[in-house]
Parts: structure tokens; sequence; C-alpha cells
């Protein structure tokens, strides 16, 4: 097999300095659910605010505790009411397959926050174990093997 035939290097990846800085910006604009959970488990203040960008009935279904519930066609008319523009906001929606969180993202960067999306949203966050409140109270689901290794040396990030 040729490179031309492997359609994984068909287009050859790119030089190292190139491929440091994507993944460096890459960081800048988004945050791992572990991440997040793990800074929102810290003692203090975690540097940040968690907004969920879904519908009501959504929120009522779960939401990271301590989420700020604002869903995203409301944020230009309710963000300054309840964000303050000098602490980063970290948005999340469902899951991987919706882009609810981005375009929350998108409407805080125009209105001049400094703007984070958490990567697996609302789905990850459950799956990786973590508690999550409802409108019924606080409820957790066991870890998803798939998504959370049992130490964080099995998951090698």
């Amino acid at each position: 097999m040729t490179i031309t035939d492997n359609p994984v290097l068909r287009v050859p990846p790119a030089a190292p300095a190139e491929a440091a800085a994507h993944f460096r910006a890459s960081l800048a604009f988004h945050a791992d659910v572990s991440d997040v959970a793990g800074a929102l488990a810290g003692d203090g203040d975690p540097g940040f605010v968690v907004l969920d960008s879904r519908s009501t009935a959504s929120w009522d279904q779960g939401h990271v505790p301590g989420a700020i519930h604002l869903p995203t066609a409301l944020i230009p008319e309710q963000a300054a009411q309840l964000l303050d523009v000098s602490v980063p906001v970290v948005t999340y929606c469902w899951g991987p397959g919706c882009n609810g969180a981005t375009r929350a993202a998108l409407a805080l960067a125009e209105l001049g926050y400094q703007v984070k999306e958490m990567l697996g949203g609302f789905e990850y966050w459950v799956r990786e174990g973590f508690a999550y409140e409802t409108w019924e109270g606080r409820e957790q689901r066991a870890a998803d093997p798939l998504t959370a290794p049992k130490s964080s040396a099995d998951c090698g990030c």
C-alpha cells in the first residue's frame, strides 16, 4: 500500500510546530468533563462558572451541580444579569451530538465573555459517574467503564 492509497496518510500530518499550535489553541477553547468536575470538587473558587445552555425541560432532567441555567436564545438579554464578565464561563449542552454549547459559547464571546466549551456535555458528565441535580434532587449513576476508567492511570490523559 502506498501513502496515496492510505486514507489516513493521503493528506500528510501537519508539521510538529503547526500541530502544537493547533492543539494548544484547541485547549484554549475546550475543557474536559473530568477537568471541570475536578476543579469544581476542589477547595475554594474554581475560577470559572458553568453554564447549561439547554431548555428548562432538559435542565429539570439533570444538570451539573452549581451550574447556571441560561438557554442560548436568552443569552443576549440575560447574560449580564447572571454572569460576571470578568469570570470565565464553561458552557455545556446535551453531549457530543449537540452544538448548543458551541452556540452558547459564541453568543457569550460576542458579548465579551471569556469562554470554553465542556467537551462531552451533560451526557459525559453522567457517563463518567459525576453527581448531578434534577428537579427531584441529587442523583448519581455508576460510571461507564468505556468513558471513565477505574483510575486516571488507566486513561492515559
